[in-house]
């Protein structure tokens, strides 16, 4: 693939696409938008670089995040008035969000909900936290890990991850809530996957479904572990 791409050896993989958005599959150590250091290359230049011969003067613009770590499906709206219809919709919670996750250790009950309060970053502080609500169910138990699925009703920062930590099973390979290095399993990033997207389309109120398969390295990480 050519520099164009911004270091890119394919193109980011198109899940769904209409007159209002794209959704991608975003992949992991990747970042959305550029960070207080101001990185160059990040998911919303790399795809904007992809479809700029197709689009032309339209930009497109993302609705929500993933952090670094997380990959899987994220929406861009085609331009800002878009962007803004979607982000709308986003805040009323009209949109599910599913995620696979990896977490340390058994989790006993098979379904559940977290309603436990989260603060906005890593750091302990005195301010009342925000409330936060995670619904998930344990789909596979093995020997020193879960494997989840967690739908955010609310969508707070890191709420999955602090939600888990909190819950005494945090995510394997997360590095900013936990310790790697408390654990007898490795994992190079944070074991966090957007697998689904559910909304009904603003304009038609057709009922939409995306979804992205598991990447490579949590499948390969399955296989070795299990």
């Amino acid at each position: 693939m050519s520099s164009k791409y911004l270091g890119m050896r394919q193109p980011i993989p198109v899940l769904y696409e209409d007159d209002t958005c794209v959704v991608f599959d975003k992949p992991a150590q990747l970042i959305v938008i550029p960070s207080p250091r101001r990185e160059d290359r990040t998911l919303t230049s790399i795809v904007n670089a992809q479809f700029q011969s197709r689009l032309s003067q339209i930009k497109l613009h993302p609705c929500h995040r993933l952090d670094r770590d997380t990959s899987g499906v994220i929406l861009y709206a085609k331009g800002k008035k878009n962007q803004q219809l979607y982000m709308n919709l986003f805040k009323q919670r009209l949109f599910i969000k599913k995620y696979i996750a990896f977490v340390h250790g058994q989790v006993n009950a098979r379904t559940g909900e977290i309603k436990n309060p989260i603060q906005s970053n890593a750091k302990p502080s005195r301010r009342p936290g925000q409330s936060a609500l995670t619904k998930y169910k344990v789909l596979h138990l093995y020997d020193q890990f879960s494997i989840v699925e967690a739908q955010p009703v609310t969508g707070r920062t890191n709420q999955i991850r602090i939600h888990f930590k909190q819950k005494g099973h945090p995510l394997v390979g997360d590095n900013k809530f936990s310790y790697r290095r408390d654990y007898q399993l490795k994992f190079k990033r944070t074991a966090l996957h957007a697998f689904l997207l559910e909304w009904c389309h603003p304009q038609t109120g057709q009922k939409l479904s995306v979804r992205a398969d598991w990447p490579k390295d949590m499948t390969s990480f399955v296989l070795q572990n299990t």
